[in-house]
């Protein structure tokens, strides 16, 4: 009797195959076109009608389709074309309908999550996805087994179990994105889905391959999901960065990207799916968070909208024809075999109880898991995991899988033919009623736990906004009211029809006008603010991105460390910095590459890279948070909690701020390169936008409108492949025009620069310490240094610190005593270490390098000694000082120091007194001064207060300074002091006059190469003297001025100073230009032919007009004495440096470029 009804139901199955292959002959196969186009005109109508409603129009589409799959049964496939096209796609391979929909519509989902949500949210997902998928598999296998009359093996059972536990990632996210659930479940929810339809495929793989007959050990079960779960991932990121790399070759081209992205998700999914075995679900999703986390800044501007319009219509398309395709083929599947369920009626009750089943095994999933889920990620109160329980929808995945296992019954022993036709009316049903009953009140449950309201804080910005739009409005019919060819508009017309606007009752209120009953909102309109603001920074990011002044790799930090803030926005203040501090500092490598091996060139480059890095995250920091202050005041206005927050907003740049200082001082190429780029990009970007215009409006072609387009695109792609580089000078540069070393005769300067030692202090390395022997000297090239010291108290300096262009360590090794302070690097120092026997051998070798060395170690004392008076004094202006309105004394025992009024004496070798007082002995070094000095303003001490400071040797006041005030001293020993007459001194005009001492040109040897000559010619006197006999001493003196103009040349003009150097006779020539320059000062072109003449325009390297600090303080110390007689007229020089930057020049063109605060220096350029 039992083997009669087999027998007949094989047959019966055996003759409606033949009926559908029949059926399929003659339908033709442009007959499946027509099902698609009535799919989609289904779609749309589905989706116009029910707009606005809460019932999601994946439901509609699929009654739609069990209603088509009904009408075409019951007609008997009588429909035509129609029908025959139904039944066409009724009959689809089940591994073919899921090569078609799954990989887009899954690489579409993955890559529209965000990718901070989705490391958040990783271990819940995985949570769900993996011991979830188990738990629920072994429960409803359970109950299958024991609760079914259907007498299956725990194989078979928990074959339907497994095939049941996944949530379908295509019904869920539709549902998702229709009803507007918050973000974190949002992505807990897609998140779990896309995994769980992976993993639930991987077991159930393994419990069909079980079905088969086939066995597994405890170590092979394990292997084979661990090899086809990693293997898909490993298979994933592989096509993820083959096609990200080949994304970054491709230039504004935005159908070949979106191409790209659309072919890799297929190839990526049959390459895991039929090549490598593993699981193609698990890689699309991975290759598509991939691109969420590392390509999705690639697409800019108008393509990346063309990319998300492209994606939103392939998703549209996909999920109206697999719901659709669903409801036929389970209208067919069933009413095909209806005999089946006519015989047994209760399979329908069943249905319903597998459905309970479902539900009960997915509660107890959630609950099971709850402790982990509510630890992990943001956490899950009790109303997110209802949510999370009821949205456990089942779709195409499972109804696919369910048709390839009937399929497969249909010629296999192991599995029966109606074991198949269960599973398909199982699956189809399950399918059915969870997106009727679940996918239905997902949106009425989330209504009933008040999940879908708004905050207050939200409520009383949206009404304060609709205020604003009225505002906007009326602003707007004010523009557009009178009209000169059709006259004016009738205003209460146009009110009544914006509606949205017309149920404003009273006046505006604040939103953060709160009574004090509602004292409880201050912190919710805070929190509320600080997403706000972070938001404006965000989409300052996006438009900096577009604009170029970030690259693609800050921007994803940039985002991130936003992202990172937001998560903490309800417990701290705005921190989005903190996510931004370990990208922003002098390489922490650094110290590794200078210890090893590596040549200089490849460490500078390593160095150079990051800190370019570093300073765009900065600057776009700052000018993100600027603008989002901006864009908040003019939105909210004033108020408590906004300045508040803009307070937070100002407070997190300060770090960013003085990091750009930072590298400004040390590394100003850096800066220069970055913003040149910035500049570079605008200005392309700004030239293709204005070509594209002039189309628009008519006065271009587009053929024309193309090829100028094209033009400029070809030197956008040549910016970003090929962008300008950082050049660091090199070490042989910055020694040259270092005042120390560049003013120093060549024969003396050449054994110096070999015996040098280049060094890099990162900030808080210090160069030495007070009291250390004195061992070197240090030439500071870029950074700050900061002193400190415990025996030269500098409680009253403002600005203890010395930059480029300074000399540290000099006056102690010349005088052989310990350091007198502590030098820190207050920011990245580049210097050079010169040992100091090497500078004691230059006392030897000539009597004016002598007396220079003691003239350049007095620029530091002065700054050490007096800060108030010579510390905001620039390096330049101290030399220009030295160089014009000092000299240098040596006195004997037993002679008579005098002190002019307005004078400053430094005591730097030996020991004196005080003549008209019974004082200690004054030892070095020391700051001597005419009691008629105002010690008022300088807070000076008196000099019956000073003592000697036995381990230094300095003499200190008891404020502790070395300052002593006399008229005249008695010199004890061998004594040296240079003396700074401070009346009527203006560095602004030293470059304007002939000075003093220039009297006769004096012929020292060259101290730069020829590489530089004929750039700037340092003019030459054409008045000389005849010469004359000069005593020794005098000649030394004359010559060791002659360093010193040169030290100030090279601390004012840096390697612009021709390589032959010579006495100049005016500097008239030399002042910086006041009027408008046609080239930019950090590029100034100075063509090697002859135009007519110009003034030759300069560039300092140093801040403000020099010589206002130095006025100020001298202002203050000494009254201004007579103007002295003016000099003498000059005969005009006969060679000075020209600007023949003329565009109509021709020939060689040399390219000054500035690349360190203190010098310039010049490289030829074929033009």
């Amino acid at each position: 009797m039992a083997g009669g009804d087999v027998l007949s139901r094989v047959a019966q199955s055996r003759r409606k195959l033949e009926e559908a292959a029949a059926a399929a002959a003659t339908a033709e196969p442009e007959d499946a076109v027509v099902f698609v186009g009535i799919c989609l005109v289904l779609g749309i109508a589905s989706r116009h009608l029910l707009r606005g409603s809460r019932v999601p129009y994946t439901v509609a589409l699929f009654v739609l389709g069990i209603a088509l799959g009904s009408l075409e049964y019951g007609t008997s496939h009588g429909l035509g074309k129609m029908g025959a096209g139904i039944h066409l796609w009724a009959n689809i391979n089940p591994d073919l309908l899921l090569a078609v929909f799954l990989p887009a519509l899954l690489f579409e989902s993955s890559f529209s999550m965000e990718i901070h949500q989705i490391k958040r949210c990783i271990a819940q997902m995985v949570l769900l996805a993996g011991p979830g998928v188990i738990i629920s598999t072994f429960c409803l296998g359970t109950a299958l087994k024991f609760a079914f009359p259907y007498n299956w093996d725990w194989k078979t059972s928990l074959l339907l179990g497994g095939l049941l536990s996944a949530t379908d990632p295509v019904a869920v996210v539709a549902l998702l994105k229709e009803l507007g659930a918050s973000k974190k479940l949002s992505t807990i929810i897609e998140g779990e889905s896309l995994m769980n339809d992976g993993t639930a495929i991987v077991v159930y793989q393994l419990l069909y391959r079980m079905a088969l007959g086939q066995s597994f050990s405890v170590g092979e079960i394990i292997k084979f999901l661990s090899q086809v779960s990693l293997g898909a991932i490993a298979v994933g990121l592989a096509f993820g960065i083959v096609s990200v790399l080949w994304l970054g070759f491709i230039f504004n081209d935005t159908v070949i990207e979106i191409a790209l992205t659309l072919s890799v998700s297929y190839i990526a999914y049959f390459t895991a799916q039929n090549g490598a075995e593993v699981s193609g679900i698990l890689t699309v999703m991975t290759l598509g968070m991939f691109y969420a986390a590392v390509a999705r800044t690639a697409f800019k501007g108008d393509g990346q909208q063309s990319l998300h319009h492209f994606w939103e219509m392939v998703s549209y398309i996909a999920n109206t024809l697999i719901f659709i395709l669903s409801g036929v083929v389970i209208a067919e599947g069933i009413l095909q075999n209806k005999d089946h369920f006519e015989n047994h009626g209760l399979s329908w009750a069943y249905l319903i109880l597998l459905y309970a089943f479902v539900q009960l095994s997915r509660a107890i999933v959630v609950v099971l898991l709850y402790p982990f889920l509510q630890y992990f990620g943001y956490g899950l109160d009790w109303k997110e995991s209802m949510i999370l329980i009821w949205s456990g929808l089942r779709g195409a995945v499972a109804l696919s899988l369910a048709l390839s296992r009937a399929s497969d019954s249909q010629h296999s022993v192991d599995l029966k033919p109606e074991v198949g036709t269960l599973f398909v009316f199982f699956t189809g049903g399950i399918v059915f009623l969870t997106l009727i009953i679940n996918g239905s009140t997902t949106q009425f449950l989330l209504h009933f736990l008040e999940m879908d309201k708004l905050s207050a804080a939200k409520i009383r910005v949206l009404n304060y906004t609709k205020y604003e739009m009225l505002n906007k409005a009326l602003e707007a019919f004010g523009d557009l009211r009178d009209d000169e060819e059709l006259g004016p508009a009738d205003w209460p017309t146009v009110k009544k029809y914006i509606t949205c606007l017309n149920d404003l009752n009273g006046g505006p209120e604040h939103p953060h006008n709160i009574s004090q009953s509602e004292e409880h909102l201050n912190m919710m309109n805070l929190r509320d603010i600080r997403v706000r603001l972070l938001n404006g920074v965000q989409a300052a990011y996006w438009g900096m991105l577009e604009e170029g002044r970030i690259t693609q790799g800050t921007a994803i930090l940039l985002m991130q460390s936003v992202d990172e803030a937001m998560d903490l926005v309800p417990h701290e203040p705005l921190c989005d910095w903190r996510g931004l501090k370990t990208h922003v500092n002098f390489p922490s490598y650094y110290r590794f590459l200078q210890i090893s091996r590596l040549p200089q060139r490849v460490v500078t480059y390593f160095t150079v890279e990051r800190l370019e890095s570093a300073c765009y995250i900065c600057a776009a920091f700052l000018r993100a948070h600027r603008i989002a202050r901006r864009q908040l005041h003019e939105f909210i206005g004033e108020s408590e909690i906004a300045s508040s927050v803009i307070g937070e907003s100002n407070a997190e740049g300060e770090e960013a701020r003085k990091f750009l200082e930072d590298v400004g001082l040390s590394f100003p190429q850096v800066l220069r390169v970055v913003k040149t780029k910035q500049v570079t990009y605008s200005i392309l970007k700004h030239l293709s936008s204005y070509v594209q215009n002039l189309e628009k409006v008519g006065l271009l072609e587009e053929k024309e409108m193309f090829h100028l387009d094209d033009v400029v695109h070809t030197d956008l792609k040549k910016l970003l492949r090929k962008p300008p580089l950082v050049k660091m000078p090199k070490a042989e540069e910055l020694l040259g025009t270092h005042p120390l070393l560049g003013a120093l005769p060549s024969t003396v300067r050449s054994p110096l620069r070999c015996s040098t030692k280049e060094v890099i202090k990162i900030r808080g390395m210090t160069l030495y310490k007070e009291g250390s022997k004195s061992s070197g000297v240090w030439l500071l090239s870029n950074g700050v240094v900061k002193w400190i010291s415990n025996g030269l108290s500098n409680r009253h300096s403002l600005h203890p610190t010395f930059s480029h262009g300074s000399t540290l360590g000099l006056y102690e090794v010349l005088t052989g005593k310990p350091y007198i302070c502590d030098m820190v690097a207050d920011s990245v120092v580049r210097c050079f270490y010169i040992e100091g026997e090497k500078i004691l051998s230059l006392l030897r070798s000539d009597p004016a390098v002598e007396t220079f060395l003691w003239q350049e170690s007095a620029t530091v004392m002065a700054k050490l000694l007096l800060p108030l008076v010579f510390e905001r004094m620039a390096m330049q202006e101290l030399r220009a000082l030295i160089a014009e309105r000092s000299t240098m004394n040596v006195y004997i025992r037993g002679e008579i120091m005098e002190l002019r009024q307005n004078s400053i004496s430094f005591l730097l070798e030996g020991f004196i007194k005080a003549q008209d007082r019974q004082l200690d002995l004054i030892g070095p070094p020391a700051a001597l001064l005419s009691p008629d000095a105002d010690s008022g303003s300088l807070n000076l001490g008196s000099s019956e207060e000073t003592r000697v400071d036995l381990f230094s040797g300095a003499g200190l006041d008891a404020a502790g300074r070395s300052c002593h005030r006399a008229h005249s001293y008695v010199v004890e020993t061998r004594a040296r002091a240079i003396v700074f007459e401070m009346a009527a001194f203006d560095p602004e005009n030293i470059m304007q006059r002939q000075p003093s001492w220039v009297a006769r040109p004096l012929d020292l040897p060259r101290s730069q190469s020829n590489e530089h000559g004929g750039l700037v010619s340092w003019p030459e006197l054409v008045h000389g003297a005849k010469p004359r006999h000069v005593p020794a001493a005098e000649e030394t003196g004359e010559r060791a001025k002659s360093l010193s103009a040169r030290a100030m040349e090279l601390s004012f003009f840096g390697s612009t100073i021709n390589g032959t150097y010579r006495r100049y006779g005016s500097f008239s020539r030399m002042t910086p230009s006041r009027g408008p320059s046609p080239h930019s000062l950090s590029f100034p072109r100075i063509s090697a032919t002859s135009p007519p003449p110009r003034g030759l325009v300069s560039t300092l390297s140093e801040g403000p007009s020099l010589g206002r600090k130095l006025r100020a303080a001298a202002a203050r110390a000494f009254p201004p004495p007579p103007p002295p007689p003016p000099p003498l007229p000059l005969p005009p020089p006969a060679n000075v440096g020209k600007d023949d930057s003329s565009d109509e020049s021709g020939g060689e063109e040399v390219i000054v470029r500035i690349d360190s605060p203190s010098h310039i220096f010049s490289r030829a350029s074929t033009s």
